[in-house]
């Protein structure tokens, strides 16, 4: 088997990418989006005539639902094409506002629960600000699934895991990034790959955590720079993968191992923690890369909302 069915294996693929037309190939079980994603999809020919299509249709509406709109139409032709979940993106210009993301969750549900999709199916994806993870507290209470993105620190995940999120997506790629220019000249690509890849050994972290002490929040390893991140994450409860990385993985029969294990997991030297808005502030202000890479991906994210909002009142 090629490494990409071999991963299968023991490890939900989903596909990351707005870029629909391209999941057939390598059929993931669900599929991410995020603003940048989507945006880079709507400035191709294949994917304009989608956007044009939906502002048409949706003319004088107000402009939020419009993109609204827009983000739901690509969900639901990604979900023609995988069988399980796609994650929808609240705007991050909301990051800080729990009731207002709480107010675009609901609506973009019923958007997809109007085109007779089950919300079984959809993962609304929310910062993982504290704000972010209390309004996914509420949604999931709801029955409204979450998947809690922009996660670099083990403070995050634990308050994701105890706000009962169904899925969090830890961004390995992006920590190796800033662990990268951190270091400078002495970074020393070969001692920092495999398991001792700072993101990778984030998310093992994570994932031991959540297996030691039962916490039912899956773990979707996300943002990955190269293959080698992905194997090294082999087991992992999901990995969210790029196409390029995806045709990678499938052009090459190389062996893989499972790397993490549940019942490994359970034996680890971990102890449980807890935190409050205080404690969560704390823990994340003291992690310089995590409360960076946090605020530059909201940064960026919403850059891209702007970006996209542009481009439909250009229409």
């Amino acid at each position: 088997m090629n490494q990409l069915d071999q991963l299968k294996q023991f490890t939900t693929v989903v596909a990351d990418t707005g870029n629909f037309k391209q999941l057939a190939q390598f059929a993931p079980r669900d599929a991410t989006t995020n603003p940048s994603l989507i945006l880079k999809a709507v400035q191709q020919p294949d994917y304009a005539p989608l956007l044009t299509g939906t502002v048409e249709r949706f003319k004088g509406w107000p402009h939020d639902e419009v993109v609204e709109q827009v983000l739901v139409r690509f969900g639901l032709e990604i979900l023609k094409i995988v069988p399980g979940r796609v994650s929808t993106e609240v705007d991050a210009r909301l990051s800080f506002d729990c009731p207002a993301s709480v107010a675009r969750a609901h609506r973009i549900i019923a958007l997809y629960e109007e085109a007779g999709i089950e919300r079984e199916r959809v993962l609304i994806k929310i910062a993982s600000t504290w704000e972010g993870i209390q309004a996914a507290r509420i949604l999931e209470h709801e029955g409204i699934h979450c998947n809690l993105t922009l996660l670099f620190s083990f403070c995050q995940a634990v308050a994701c895991g105890d706000a009962g999120v169904r899925l969090i997506s830890p961004f390995v790629g992006r920590i190796y990034d800033w662990h990268k220019k951190a270091a400078g000249a002495a970074w020393d690509e070969a001692a920092n790959s495999g398991d001792n890849d700072p993101g990778v050994r984030s998310v093992a972290q994570i994932y031991n955590y959540y297996k030691k002490f039962g916490i039912g929040t899956e773990v979707m390893g996300a943002s990955f720079r190269n293959v080698g991140q992905i194997l090294a994450l082999a087991g992992c409860d999901l990995l969210t993968i790029s196409p390029d990385l995806l045709a990678a993985l499938q052009a090459s029969d190389e062996p893989m191992v499972r790397r993490l294990e549940p019942e490994a997991a359970k034996t680890s030297c971990v102890h449980a923690v807890t935190y409050n808005e205080a404690t969560f502030r704390y823990a994340l202000n003291a992690d310089a890369m995590a409360s960076e890479k946090l605020a530059e991906g909201i940064r960026a994210f919403a850059a891209d909302a702007a970006r996209l909002d542009q481009m439909i009142q250009a229409l």
